[in-house]
C-alpha cells in the first residue's frame, strides 16, 4: 500500500514545475507521471493548489541551540560566542539538549525541511530526537582540542557504535569545530580517523575576520590552507560559512571536492559578511544552504535562506543573474543531499527516497501562479507547508505533527530556559 499525489504540480530534477502523478511505495518514489502496475494507494493527496517539492536539506546547523534563540543578539561575534553561547552550553545537560533538538526538528519539519547535518555536544540526544521524530540527520560531534579532544572523540565513537546500525535515517560524520579551536596534531588525528572509518567531516572555515587574522598570525596561511595541510579537506567534507576566501582558497576547495554550506542570514546577523557564492558556483564547487543554529539566525527556516542567498548576491554584484532562483533551490535540495552524502535523496525521481514536502500554494502572496519556481524563492515563507514525509512516512499531515508532542516539547524547553535564567519564572 502506498501514497498517491494525484494531479499535483511537482518540482522535477530539471528544475521545471509540471503537473503530474507521483507514487510512493514503502520508502521510495515508485512512479512519476505513470502509476506502476499493481500499485495501490492507501492515501491519496489531491494536487489542486498544491506543490510537491523534494524535502529541503539544512546543510549546517546546531539544532540544540534553539534553547538560545534571542538570548545574545546584536553582539560582536567573539563576544557572542565566548561571552554568552559557550558559557550557556556548559550549563546544559544531555536532557536539555534532547528537548532543544526536538524543538529544532519540530521547527524544521513545519518549514518543509526533512534532513540536516547537525553539530551536537552530547551523546544520546540528537540521535534519540531524530529517531523519535522521524527526521533524517547526519550527526557530527563538535570536536575541539587538544584539551578535552580525546574525550570528545571517545564520546563520538560511543555514539557512532551505538547508532550506526540502529536507524537508517541517522548517519555520522566527524566534526572538527574550526581552525582556531583545533591544533594541527588534533586535526591530523581527526582526519586519519575519518579515513579509517570512512566517515565524512563537517567543520567551520573562514567564518569571521577574527578567524582569518588568528590563523594568518599563527600559521602564516588562510584557514582553508591550514585545514588542507592537516588533511581535513576532501570530497566528504562539508565546510560551513566560507565567507573570507581568496581565489586560491576557492580553487583549493574545488580541487579537493569540498562542499560549501553557505549560511547567509547567520553571517549577516553576526556581522561576519557574505560568502562569495557566485565565485564558488562559477568554479564548480558544490554549494549547499544552511541556517546555522537558532542562536545566530534566529530561525531554522530554509525558505528565508532561499530569498537571502539570491537577493544578497544580486544586490552586492549588480548582476541579477548572480544566483538565480533555480540555483538557490538546487542548493536547498539536491546540492544539500550531495553534500551530506544522502544517496538517493534530493530529487523527485523514480527510485529516490520519498523525502517530500507539500505546499499549499493557494496563498495571496503566491498568486498568480505564473512562475511558481520564482515565487518559491522570493515569496514563500514556510508556513505554506502542509505535508512532510521522510522515507515515505508522514511526519506532518495537513499541518498536524504526527511524531512530536509539540506541547510537551515547548513545556520542557521553557522549563530549562527558566533554570538557565533565559526566561523569567
Amino acid at each position: 500500500m502506498g501514497v498517491l499525489f494525484r494531479g499535483i504540480r511537482a518540482l522535477l530534477p530539471d528544475m521545471s514545475i509540471r503537473e503530474t502523478d507521483v507514487c510512493v511505495e514503502g520508502e521510495t518514489i515508485a512512479g512519476v507521471g505513470e502509476i506502476p502496475e499493481g500499485f495501490s494507494a492507501e492515501t491519496v493527496v489531491e494536487g489542486k493548489d498544491r506543490l510537491l517539492l523534494p524535502g529541503l536539506v539544512n546543510a549546517h546547523t546546531h539544532t540544540y541551540m534553539t534553547m538560545f534563540r534571542g538570548c545574545a543578539d546584536d553582539l560582536p561575534f567573539a563576544e557572542w560566542l565566548s561571552g554568552h553561547i559557550d558559557p550557556l552550553e556548559s550549563q546544559m545537560t544531555p536532557e536539555d539538549c534532547y528537548w532543544a533538538t526536538l524543538l529544532g526538528n519540530l521547527e524544521m519539519i513545519l518549514n518543509g525541511t526533512t534532513a540536516s547535518i547537525d553539530m551536537f555536544i552530547y551523546t544520546e540526544t540528537a540521535s534519540r530526537a531524530a529517531e523519535e521524530s522521524g527526521f533524517r540527520t547526519v550527526l557530527t560531534r563538535g570536536l575541539t582540542g587538544p584539551e578535552g579532544g580525546e574525550r570528545r572523540l571517545r564520546e563520538f565513537f560511543t555514539e557512532y557504535e551505538a547508532w550506526k546500525s540502529r536507524c537508517s535515517r541517522v548517519t555520522f560524520a566527524l566534526g572538527p569545530h574550526a581552525p582556531y579551536s583545533c591544533s594541527p596534531d588534533y586535526l591530523k588525528e581527526v582526519a586519519a580517523l575519518a579515513r579509517e572509518h570512512n566517515l565524512g567531516l563537517h567543520t567551520h572555515i573562514s567564518e569571521s575576520q577574527f578567524e582569518q587574522a588568528t590563523i594568518r598570525e599563527k600559521y602564516g596561511c588562510t584557514p582553508a590552507e591550514y585545514m588542507d595541510r592537516c588533511g581535513i579537506l576532501g570530497p566528504k567534507t562539508v565546510a560551513a560559512h566560507c565567507v573570507y576566501l581568496s581565489d586560491g582558497d576557492i580553487q583549493l576547495l574545488k580541487e579537493r571536492g569540498v562542499s560549501v554550506a553557505t549560511n547567509p542570514v547567520s553571517n549577516l546577523k553576526l556581522g561576519n559578511g557574505v560568502a562569495p557564492v557566485p565565485k564558488l558556483l562559477s568554479a564548480g564547487v558544490n554549494v549547499a544552504l544552511g541556517t546555522d543554529g537558532a542562536a545566530s539566525n534566529n530561525a531554522l527556516n530554509l525558505f528565508r535562506e532561499l530569498s537571502f542567498v539570491t537577493l544578497l548576491h544580486k544586490g552586492l554584484s549588480g548582476d541579477t543573474t548572480a544566483v538565480p532562483a533555480a540555483e538557490a533551490l538546487k542548493m536547498a535540495t539536491v546540492n544539500g543531499s550531495r553534500a551530506l552524502g544522502l544517496t538517493g535523496c534530493g530529487e523527485i525521481k523514480v527510485g529516490r527516497r520519498a523525502d517530500l514536502t507539500v505546499l499549499d500554494i493557494d496563498k495571496a502572496w503566491l498568486r498568480p501562479h505564473s512562475d511558481l519556481l520564482s515565487s518559491l524563492v522570493y515569496c514563500a515563507r514556510g508556513d505554506e507547508v502542509e505535508d512532510v514525509m521522510v522515507d515515505g512516512r508522514f511526519l506532518l499531515r495537513k499541518r498536524e505533527l504526527l511524531t512530536i508532542d509539540r506541547e510537551r516539547v515547548l513545556w520542557e524547553v521553557d522549563r530549562t530556559c527558566k533554570r538557565l535564567g533565559l526566561l523569567k519564572s
